[in-house]
């Protein structure tokens, strides 16, 4: 077993790591240079996001109408490229 150093130790690097990543990933200049950049890549954009949801049943059909429509355009234009 390891001695009262070592259990020093382990306790100083289990209370250093935490912090550390906390300062480090936590800093605002960070995550402008790493996470903004790829926030376009991620996530759809604005435009695209549905803000507000059918409530009867006549306007989920047309929703779904729409997509299956808008799925089948981009399938033809896939084929049509090939």
């Amino acid at each position: 077993m390891g001695g009262p150093n070592l259990e020093v130790f382990k306790f100083a690097l289990y209370l250093f790591v935490p912090i550390a990543a906390l300062v480090h990933f936590g800093d605002p200049q960070w995550y402008r240079e790493n996470v903004l950049p790829y926030k376009e890549r991620l996530f759809p954009p604005e435009s695209r996001l549905l803000q507000t949801l059918p409530k009867d049943q006549s306007a989920i059909r047309e929703e779904l109408a729409r997509i299956k429509a808008e799925r089948l355009v981009r399938r033809a234009a896939k084929r049509a490229e090939e």
